[in-house]
């Protein structure tokens, strides 16, 4: 039995992309479509640490308020934030105000900064693009680890990073592309053109 749900316009998608029209959006055009740029897998990371514990629409809802809250995400300006950021992004009701994640995010910025000697973070989350990627027909299919994104949180962990364990680095992952975890009969496996459905 599939967990696809066909939808009104014909295409099949998964039940959590079905319903809500932000989800859908959001699935129809940019999950697991490849990023490769150092800001756009660097939003990408520091949001999926934010959603640990959360679901992810509420991530997605915030996301706007995310991105003025953090610059855009870029780097080298995140890198740069102190004890008076981290002050105002706890007062800002538009984000998840957890301090942990608000350090984490800042923490990150200074180490992709540093990896960029090395080749860079995208160079880096690529590298660890499996031979095979999962063919998933049922959610209760759809890992929630592999090797490689335990080698890849472990690699990151020793670069500086925080926050990035092995389920959070598979989450990233699927919605960078490195993987393609869209049930096998939803119009979009096979989208990112790195895998073939």
């Amino acid at each position: 039995m599939s967990d696809l749900v066909l939808g009104e316009d014909g295409l099949a998608r998964p039940a959590w992309a079905s319903v809500d029209p932000l989800l859908r959006e959001y699935y129809d055009t940019e999950w697991g479509m490849p990023v490769r740029d150092e800001q756009g897998l660097f939003e990408r990371l520091s949001l999926e640490a934010f959603q640990s514990g959360l679901s992810w629409a509420t991530i997605l809802r915030k996301r706007p308020a995310f991105r003025v809250a953090f610059d855009g995400f870029a780097p080298d300006v995140v890198a740069g934030y102190d004890a008076r950021d981290v002050t105002r992004l706890m007062a800002d009701a538009g984000i998840v105000r957890n301090l942990r994640k608000i350090q984490a995010t800042i923490t990150n910025a200074r180490a992709v900064v540093a990896l960029r000697a090395e080749g860079g973070l995208a160079d880096l989350v690529w590298s660890f693009r499996p031979a095979v990627t999962p063919a998933p027909t049922t959610y209760d299919e759809v890992p929630t680890t592999s090797p490689e994104s335990k080698a890849l949180a472990q690699a990151l962990r020793g670069k500086g990073f925080v926050f990035v364990g092995p389920t959070t680095m598979f989450a990233l992952m699927e919605a960078v592309g490195v993987v393609d975890t869209h049930l096998v009969g939803s119009h979009r496996r096979g989208c990112s053109g790195v895998w073939p459905d």
